[in-house]
């Protein structure tokens, strides 16, 4: 039988770590309502972005844009979103379990991180990362988005990249997230792609105008896809806390009981120690 002392020191250990888990998944249901708010804005300004680029283009087919154009260059690059603190479940590892699949059959690729868990885990397996970006979840900010942004169109226009893609965790509910991995560069056009057949005039010419959205359409997916990232990564946060929370409750109750049994199991022998001693007296 364990030391009762022990056993009282270990419940209430587990109930300050209950209040932690506890106060963590309420900071992350806090956190989930707020980039759920900012996902619900963002995902069709990129969208119709991405239409109207596209409905441009196939208007005026000697239009050419090396954003949307396929060039013959063979290396690639592939950015992977993973988020900057853990305690999230399996959020982070299920990226990464597909990420290394895809760098397996593609083992050439120059790698971007975003997330300090990513570069972490793949520093420690020498991996080649030719850039990263650490601490952008805890601030939010659309304009360290642009800056990445920025970052890829260059690379891809500067280092003849023939196509740069991503992987990142795509918010569905609190319990549910998706990876995904998606073509940034060349922009391709959504499946369900609408083309307005009315006939445009513009100001200024065609190219001007494309070389204008996409710039803002990459602007926006990329804040997009961190919001996703950070939405998804609260809610597999606030599951995995709850998680802790209840199973934090199922322990302290059975070492409370643990307890009350070991407690009782002293007593009683204290009481046939005594009742012996007294036996023994009298005869």
């Amino acid at each position: 039988m364990a030391n009762i002392r022990d056993i009282k020191n270990r419940i209430e250990s587990i109930k300050s770590t209950r209040q932690i888990t506890n106060a963590m998944k309420m900071v992350a249901a806090a956190n989930l309502r707020k980039a759920q708010n900012r996902i619900i804005k963002a995902r069709p300004y990129a969208d119709y972005i991405n239409q109207m680029i596209q409905t441009v283009k196939i208007k005026h087919s000697d239009t050419l844009h090396p954003l949307l154009e396929n060039n013959e260059q063979e290396q690639k690059a592939f950015v992977i979103v993973t988020s900057d603190r853990g305690l999230c479940g399996s959020f982070n590892y299920n990226i990464l379990k597909l990420a290394g699949k895809y760098l397996n059959e593609n083992p050439e690729l120059d790698i971007i991180c975003i997330g300090k868990k990513g570069y972490d885990y793949l520093k420690k397996r020498d991996i080649q990362i030719i850039d990263k970006h650490i601490n952008l979840f805890n601030e939010m900010d659309f304009s360290s988005s642009r800056d990445i942004a920025n970052k890829l169109i260059s690379m891809y226009l500067d280092n003849n990249y023939g196509q740069i893609s991503i992987i990142y965790n795509e918010f569905k509910s609190a319990i549910q997230q998706n990876v995904v991995i998606k073509q940034l560069f060349p922009i391709t056009p959504p499946e369900d792609l609408e083309i307005n057949l009315l006939d445009f005039i513009y100001e200024p010419d065609p190219y001007t105008i494309i070389d204008e959205l996409t710039h803002k359409y990459i602007d926006v997916e990329i804040w997009r896809i961190l919001l996703e990232s950070s939405a998804a990564e609260q809610g597999a946060r606030m599951t995995a806390m709850d998680s802790a929370t209840e199973n934090a409750h199922e322990l302290i109750d059975n070492l409370t009981l643990y307890y009350n049994r070991a407690r009782q199991a002293k007593i009683t022998k204290e009481i046939i120690e005594i009742a012996s001693g007294a036996e023994a007296i009298n005869k």
